[in-house]
């Protein structure tokens, strides 16, 4: 499996992700009814995804 670099798209989608997370594991976002753990996973899986996959 060759794994090669994710497009800039992918990354910032990721990256939008995560801070999403960080600011609900401080409270500062309170209406998203789901643990920051699992969105940090969940941006963690796009960023992999974008690895993964050729052109993603």
């Amino acid at each position: 499996m060759n794994l090669s670099a994710p497009t800039m798209v992918v990354f910032i989608i990721a990256l939008i992700i995560a801070i999403i997370a960080v600011l609900m594991s401080v409270s500062v976002i309170t209406f998203i009814p789901i643990a920051a753990f699992w969105v940090m996973t969940l941006a963690y899986v796009v960023l992999a995804a974008g690895c993964l996959f050729k052109g993603a």
